[in-house]
């Protein structure tokens, strides 16, 4: 607790990041950032209001023409530079990242921050890629070529259950394409995303660049999506507030990114590899506590494999260590807050009405009780149009339903009005790749569910939003297409002019 002392204590002069400087938030509110695993808290800091908001965007815009008219040699230098500075402080925001979060340790060191520091680098060789069409001629007289230019100001809203790593997907392709940024993380857990601008700053990206507004978001939030110097809006939280962020962002016409919920299958066909699909399915759907879109939330198992699926999955859950994120032999943490525990059991709660729930379904004694943990949760017989079904939990939960043909298995599959990720399991090379063209998903893994790399897009289909993380199609989500063209005739009346001038 004494190196979380020390990370904390860099907050005393406020939880905002504007200009590259720290200031206190001035809305007259304060905010608590609560360690879910004990109920203590860690900091509490006046939250920015949307006077705070506009003072982030006035700072972004002086900064856009110097950054935007850098070379893209010199934004690389900075982002290279910044992945140091990340790979430098990793111990430091693992151990802030997993006491704001309740995360393990293992899940902070092994993926959250190595990551950051991967998509960091990524993006850094990726500014030096911004490319256009070629110059060609495609009329008789004249010259035509296509340039990717950065949109201005971006806004980015992050959530609660990734702060680092979903910081560093809205920021990192919009500062690589010469944009500036103003972030807003969850006002619940903005530890990550303040230490993340201040390292950029450490890395020499310049003043205003890349600022950081932690505020709630009917007030920070929403004004910085309605904001009119904002060209352009990143938003990842769930559908229904991406609706409502949407409606606001669209009344100033910009750029709108969306990644919202998701609620993925888990389609096991009879000739899986059964051991496979019994760990993949228990670790898809407990990672980061459930607290995840991509996560494993309905199992769709070919009747075969059915009950040995399920005792599989039950024997699984039973030996998953629920305890400290800090120690490395804890497997599971907290969830974020006792109310979405709360939320969380409710779900599980209303199921007993209709399903069965085959292992956990209730938050432990003991010690833990302190904390928001929930016991790993295993439901059977639900019908597929049922709300545990139907609906994103986000928890540490896994409801498994029985198909009998590879059409209805798919066609379960597809039954919800998501569309973010999904995992086919399989041996037959012809069966796994149907599942992989008519499954509805942005991501669609075989044999293996959750794994993501920074060369790769990540985003989804209908109710689960539009628009790429990571990847150069992440990069091309925050530029925008002008296309420049050359009178190459030299006369002064041209041909075409003849639709104006009558005789000419």
């Amino acid at each position: 607790m004494d190196q979380l002392h020390d990370i904390t204590e860099r907050f005393t002069d406020g939880a905002q990041y504007i200009d590259g400087r720290p200031r206190e938030g001035g809305s007259g509110r304060r905010q608590a950032v609560v360690d879910p695993a004990t109920g203590a808290e860690l900091l509490s800091y006046g939250l920015a209001g949307p006077a705070d908001v506009d003072e982030a965007v006035a700072a972004a815009r002086r900064a856009f023409p110097a950054w935007a008219g850098a070379t893209p040699g010199e934004r690389a230098g900075a982002l290279h530079r910044f992945a140091d500075v990340l790979a430098e402080q990793a111990d430091d925001l693992a151990r802030a990242e997993s006491a704001q979060c309740g995360k393990p340790i293992r899940l902070t060191t092994g993926f959250d921050v190595p990551g950051t520091v991967d998509n960091t680098a990524f993006f850094a060789g990726a500014a030096r890629h911004l490319e256009g069409r070629a110059a060609g001629e495609y009329s008789a007289d004249h010259t035509s070529y296509v340039r990717r230019e950065p949109v201005g100001v971006v806004g980015g809203i992050a959530p609660w259950n990734y702060p680092l790593q979903m910081a560093a997907w809205k920021v990192l392709p919009a500062l690589a394409a010469g944009n500036t940024a103003v972030l807003k993380p969850a006002e619940i857990t903005p530890l990550t995303s303040l230490m993340f601008a201040r390292a950029a700053t450490e890395a020499g990206i310049p003043d205003g660049v890349l600022n950081v507004v932690a505020g709630a978001g009917r007030d920070a939030g929403e004004h910085l999506a309605g904001h009119p110097d904002v060209a352009m809006l990143s938003f990842t939280g769930s559908t229904a507030v991406g609706k409502r962020v949407a409606g606001i962002a669209t009344a100033t016409v910009k750029r709108l990114h969306l990644e919202l919920g998701g609620k993925a299958p888990f389609v096991v066909f009879d000739d899986a590899d059964l051991e496979a699909a019994v760990h993949g399915a228990v670790a898809g759907a407990l990672i980061n506590s459930g607290q995840d879109c991509t996560a494993a939330t309905r199992a769709y198992v070919q009747r075969p494999l059915f009950d040995a699926f399920v005792a599989g999955v039950a024997d699984l859950m039973a030996d998953v260590r629920l305890g400290d994120p800090f120690d490395p032999g804890t497997d599971l943490g907290p969830l974020i807050s006792h109310a979405h525990r709360d939320r969380v059991a409710g779900f599980v709660d209303r199921a007993r009405s209709y399903a069965t729930v085959v292992t956990g379904g209730h938050a432990p004694t003991g010690e833990l009780a302190k904390g928001a943990y929930y016991l790993p949760t295993l439901v059977t017989g639900a019908a597929q149009d049922s709300e545990i079904v139907q609906d994103e939990v986000f928890g540490p939960v896994l409801v498994v339903l029985p198909f009998d043909s590879d059409d209805e298995g798919i066609a379960f599959a597809n039954d919800t009005p998501y569309g973010l990720a999904a995992s086919a399991w399989s041996r037959d090379v012809h069966r796994a790749g149907r599942a992989t063209r008519e499954i509805q998903a942005g991501c669609v893994w075989v044999n293996d569910h959750i794994p993501i790399i920074s060369e790769m897009p990540h985003g989804g289909f209908r109710a689960s939003g539009y628009g790429k993380d990571m990847s150069m199609y992440s990069f091309e989500e925050y530029t925008q297409v002008k296309h420049v063209m050359f009178d190459n005739s030299g006369v002064a009346l041209k041909g075409w002019h003849r639709t104006v001038f009558r005789g000419r």
